[in-house]
């Protein structure tokens, strides 16, 4: 806002001195604001397992049982005669287990955040004065 008044700001030869009024006036603002988000994640999940379980058995049975005779007969007489059993029992047993197990895992996370707020105000002003010379009467006006 400016304004500019002389008023009567000329001499007529006499004593008598009017100055006029100034007045000038400046007003300015800004305002700036910011604001910016980002973000950002990431996840990963394994698992596994092996299980593993056997069981093994053998077994085995021989049996044999036998008789035998002999016999010479023309100049001396011979005789024999055996009995025999044979036996036998194997046997195996076998268990095995086997075990595995894992787990795996993996988080990221990423977050950034900017608010700025900006504020300017400029504001100026000025005022003149008012001088009256005749009589030695002087006044200075302000608002």
């Amino acid at each position: 806002m400016s304004d500019y008044d002389t008023g009567d700001t000329g001499y007529d030869g006499g004593h008598e001195v009017d100055y006029g009024q100034y007045e000038a006036g400046h007003e300015s603002g800004a305002l700036d604001q910011l604001h910016q988000a980002q973000g950002s994640e990431a996840d990963a999940q394994s698992q596994y397992g092996v299980y593993e379980q056997d069981h093994h058995t053998a077994e085995s049975t021989d049996f044999s049982q036998g008789h035998h005779v002999e016999y010479d007969a023309p100049a001396a007489v011979h005789y024999e005669s055996d009995d025999y059993t044979n036996y036998s029992h194997d046997a195996t047993s076998d268990d095995h287990v086997f075990a595995a197990e894992g787990s795996e895992s993996s988080h990221q996370a990423e977050f950034s955040e900017l608010s700025a707020l900006q504020e300017r105000f400029d504001t100026a002003f000025a005022e003149g004065t008012k001088f009256h010379a005749d009589g030695g009467d002087a006044q200075i006006a302000s608002k």
